[in-house]
């Protein structure tokens, strides 16, 4: 029975949360400071109360949907032809920004880790990143499900270590720090970082046949995990965030690492640059399986073929000096999922018509915010 329990439900909720889990969390400590308390604890409520009924609603479609496709697919399937194309296009540049992102900040924890005592430079340490997640991505999900749930293990007693290690430092005034020269922008700041964080569409079909692949029920499990997943990653992070700014205060940076760096012994930074690393580790994995997978199933090309351009995209990419990480996250965040918010919308709208209010609720949301950032995009 506990073996059963491992198989039908912990170990997909880890791959589930682990392929959340990867850089867009490390930024909401900076977040926070910028836009104030009160305004990230509306975001993390409404955010994910959003992301969870999309979750869901996709979950949903999963389940009523043939197997052996990938978001583009489920698009094609239910609303055409070009719908397929657009939602192709979006994840082919979306899931590749990501990568690159993954490769940016995962190669720089990395290396601020054991260069100190391996040496070498940042270049060396990005090779070897992107060489030993690459070879995970040829070989499957199968091959790293049992690591992501200790390596999630690690990630959660590390967060503990951090809180006794920085104990004496926590000061919770600096939960009430924001920056001196606020604007109307900062209000709207949290969305696309959070939502980036929170998103984990693109994973529910690789869950569902996970499921099927190990004999259990996904109707009878899937929407579970997917639930507590959700809920369980948004818990994380906002303890993190809160564990972090009070710690950092006004010093927090954009990726949270240099200014606990400041303020923590070289062994805590040392777990907590090691924390970045493995999370954007086992995301990268996770989110090339997912677009590996799409490109073959959805454009119908060899395993290899989609390997290839899965992982060396990214890599040329970032060769040809294309380093922005904040920017990726934000238009990642705010343009490309909210677009997507709004494909899986309309696909909800073919299978449960009745839901309309939800369906345009949830709809103008993504619409407007999707305006903003592209206005902000172009100043």
């Amino acid at each position: 029975m506990f073996k059963g329990v491992f198989k039908n439900y912990i170990y997909p909720m880890v791959v589930f949360a682990g392929g959340m889990i990867g850089v867009g969390f490390l930024s909401l400590p900076y977040v926070v400071m910028k836009a104030g308390i009160w305004v990230m604890l509306f975001y993390f409520v409404a955010i994910t109360a959003i992301v969870l009924l999309i979750n869901l609603i996709f979950a949903d479609l999963s389940l009523k949907t043939p197997d052996f496709k990938r978001f583009p697919g489920f698009v094609g399937y239910y609303l055409g032809k070009w719908p397929k194309a657009v939602a192709m296009l979006l994840t082919s540049i979306g899931s590749i920004g990501v990568l690159l992102a993954y490769i940016l900040v995962g190669g720089q924890f990395l290396f601020s880790a054991l260069s100190p005592i391996l040496s070498g430079d940042i270049f060396s340490y990005v090779l070897v990143y992107f060489a030993l997640a690459s070879i995970i991505v040829y070989f499957d999900i199968k091959v790293v499900a049992k690591a992501q749930f200790w390596i999630m293990t690690f990630l959660l007693l590390s967060v503990i270590f951090i809180f006794f290690e920085g104990f004496t430092k926590i000061n919770l005034s600096n939960l009430l720090i924001h920056n001196s020269k606020f604007i109307i922008q900062d209000i709207l700041l949290p969305y696309g970082p959070l939502l980036f964080a929170l998103w984990g569409v693109g994973l529910i079909p690789e869950i569902e046949e996970m499921l099927k692949a190990s004999g259990s029920q996904p109707k009878k499990s899937l929407k579970t995990i997917v639930k507590s997943s959700t809920i369980l990653v948004s818990v994380f992070y906002l303890v993190f965030t809160l564990l972090v700014l009070s710690i950092t205060g006004a010093n927090t940076d954009q990726t949270a690492l240099t200014g606990l760096k400041n303020f923590l012994g070289n062994g805590a930074a040392f777990v907590f640059l090691l924390i970045g690393a493995l999370a954007t580790f086992t995301a990268f994995i996770t989110q090339g399986i997912i677009l590996k997978k799409t490109i073959m199933f959805d454009l119908k090309i060899k395993h290899w073929q989609a390997f290839v351009i899965t992982c060396l995209t990214p890599m040329i990419l970032y060769l040809l000096g294309v380093t922005s990480f904040l920017g990726v996250i934000s238009f990642v965040g705010g343009i490309i999922l909210g677009i997507n918010g709004i494909l899986i919308l309309l696909m909800y709208r073919r299978v449960s018509p009745e839901k309309v209010f939800l369906i345009h609720s949830l709809f103008l949301i993504f619409f407007v915010e999707i305006i903003y950032q592209i206005v902000y995009f172009l100043k």
